[in-house]
């Protein structure tokens, strides 16, 4: 048999030169949004100035406008990223091996994590930030890119959602789709509410937040099995 001859394709110098451009570029980009996400959670949307930002990641003001020209664009960046985050979650769910039922227990399992401090500072970022966006008369510039970001969340559900149908693990009187995206809308929403609420002083759950989420997730779990 005749050996195939491998070719390796080289890169030409200026092909080189503009791609360590862009990944430089990206990278910038993405400091200068992590930076922002520190800012807001410590300030908040409203308080928080390009100024905080460029110097939480120690750059000039100048560069920090190049990459987000207006302050409402580097809201939106920062508030799509960290539904990006999510998606991946969700789509580490639906590729792990077991049931349909078991990813909507991973799923449950995932909102009562994020009611843990690690995860205080995203769900403040992002209540604020719908509320922000809802007050402002026109759409922020670059709101799509949040909306994509959602909709890939809802894109992945859908898929868990099919798993749950396909394998019959969960009870088959009723409408997967209404049920389970209610389920998990209620439990998320409930589990981010918790979450604020925990970071206020004077507020003290009784019974305590992660036991009221883990005895929300029993009924869920419990209604959802096949009769």
């Amino acid at each position: 048999m005749k050996a195939k001859k491998v070719v390796n394709k080289v890169m030409d110098p200026k092909s080189r030169w503009e791609q360590e451009r862009q990944e430089a570029k990206k990278q910038r980009e993405n400091s200068i949004i992590e930076a922002a996400e520190r800012v807001f959670a410590k300030k908040g949307l409203e308080k928080a100035t390009m100024r905080d930002i460029a110097e939480e990641d120690n750059v000039g003001i100048a560069t920090v406008f190049r990459y987000f020209p207006k302050k409402d664009r580097i809201i939106v960046a920062v508030a799509a990223r960290i539904i990006e985050m999510e998606a991946e979650a969700f789509q580490s769910i639906l590729e792990r091996p077991g049931t349909g039922i078991e990813k909507m227990e991973l799923l449950f399992d995932h909102f009562i994590e994020e009611n843990s401090p690690t995860f205080l500072n995203l769900n403040k970022i992002i209540e604020a930030f719908e509320s922000y966006a809802a007050q402002q008369a026109e759409p922020l510039d670059g709101i799509e890119e949040y909306y994509e970001a959602t909709r890939k969340v809802f894109r992945i559900f859908e898929r868990i959602i099919q798993v749950c149908t396909e394998d019959g693990s969960v009870r088959s009187d009723m409408d997967a789709r209404e049920t389970l995206s209610t389920l998990v809308n209620t439990f998320g929403i409930f589990a981010k509410k918790l979450s604020i609420q925990s970071s206020i002083l004077m507020f003290k759950a009784d019974p305590d937040f992660m036991v009221q989420l883990s005895i929300l997730k029993r009924i869920f779990m419990d209604y959802l099995k096949p009769r």
